[in-house]
């Protein structure tokens, strides 16, 4: 079967990339002929590394003074780019056709019997209202379901709730990755399914094929610190005091607390580096979720965004609520392990139901 999926696969971030590679890869054991929709509406505005100037250094000589204050980010930002670029040509199977935005796909949909919406923050309606990610292409022969699809946040942004409501009438089946994400589906008057996200489709062992070597046969404390703001600094700190090692990060930009900065690498890297972590530490969704894969103590620090739904729906489903902490947490709490048989036995079953899901969503 030729199946199509629709998600934010090109964004420069390790979760992003991972999810979109797990779901096509997890359909290929499966036997179908699988692509991602090369849909990447960001590069239809883009600015040139030499018009993207804020208004207030538009002077020439400031503008100037600007650009070159700016180029030794830019090009970590562009070597940083360049692996994930590498990951995508070698893991990301994308349609032939680029589309920059919705009305070309309206005009020249992807030939597949299958549409998938997802996963990840397709449906947040913070940060996006784009009918692309509800399957508004395509003839009425082609099946439209989504899988592991998030809203990210407890409620719909205000008064976005018509366009959502409209446009989930597109879909055959409703896969979604929260527990609040069936709620806010309820209250739009749609029935859906609970999926794991789709990185837990894929096996520990898998992934440790995937990963680089980076971080191998040493003892440290990794941080990814997603939002970039103080509280996890603090933790961060107080824990690599508690087990006596150093503190490595991966992300957009070193850290004045780290001991080595990974900035200027791929997803390979990153599921490496909590693959052989003593302790993980972060404000991530994917970065926990590796962590559970490779069974590793990890802590969620609070975010101040507005986020945490996704995390503290997660860390409830499987009885792991007290890895949700702020600078507040006690000794006594970051030194508590996490009992993983529990874990696994409630994640296996998960992941059983969300592949029968897909199982179901496939077949004619």
């Amino acid at each position: 079967m030729k199946i199509a999926t629709i998600t934010c696969h090109n964004v420069y971030n390790h979760g992003a990339s991972l999810q979109a590679y797990a779901l096509v890869e997890y359909l290929r054991t499966l036997g179908h002929d699988v692509e991602i929709i090369n849909y990447r509406p960001d590069l239809s505005g883009n600015t040139s590394f030499y018009t993207d100037v804020p208004k207030r250094y538009e002077r020439f000589g400031l503008r100037w003074a600007y650009i070159l204050a700016k180029v030794p980010s830019r090009i970590r930002e562009s070597l940083r780019r360049r692996k994930f670029d590498e990951f995508s040509h070698q893991y990301l199977p994308v349609t032939e056709t680029l589309y920059h935005c919705n009305d070309e796909l309206i005009s020249n949909p992807p030939i597949a019997d299958v549409y998938v919406a997802g996963s990840d923050q397709i449906w947040n309606t913070e940060l996006r209202q784009d009918a692309a990610f509800y399957l508004n292409f395509g003839g009425n022969s082609v099946r439209k379901v989504s899988y592991a699809a998030s809203f990210a946040t407890a409620s719909l942004k205000q008064g976005t709730e018509a366009f959502v409501k409209m446009q989930l009438s597109n879909f055959d089946r409703i896969g979604v990755r929260e527990e609040s994400g069936l709620r806010i589906l309820e209250s739009l008057g749609f029935e859906g399914a609970l999926t794991v996200d789709p990185v837990f489709l894929l096996s520990a062992e898998h992934w440790s094929t995937v990963a680089d070597t980076e971080g191998s046969d040493e003892d440290y404390i990794l941080v990814y610190d997603f939002e970039r703001v103080g509280p996890i600094e603090k933790v961060v700190k107080r824990m690599s005091r508690l087990c006596g090692c150093p503190v490595y990060s991966i992300g957009f930009e070193g850290k004045s607390y780290t001991s080595r900065d990974y900035v200027r690498c791929g997803p390979q890297t990153f599921v490496s580096l909590i693959k052989n972590a003593r302790c993980v530490l972060s404000n991530s969704f994917h970065a926990t979720a590796f962590a559970m894969i490779f069974n590793k103590r990890f802590f969620v620090v609070n975010r101040t965004d507005g986020l945490n739904v996704r995390m503290s729906d997660l860390l409830s489903r499987y009885g792991l609520q007290d890895r949700l902490i702020d600078v507040s947490v006690s000794d006594e709490g970051l030194r508590e392990e996490i009992n993983y048989d529990k874990v696994q036995t409630l994640l296996t079953d998960d992941i059983a139901r969300s592949k029968q899901y897909l199982g179901e969503i496939c077949s004619i």
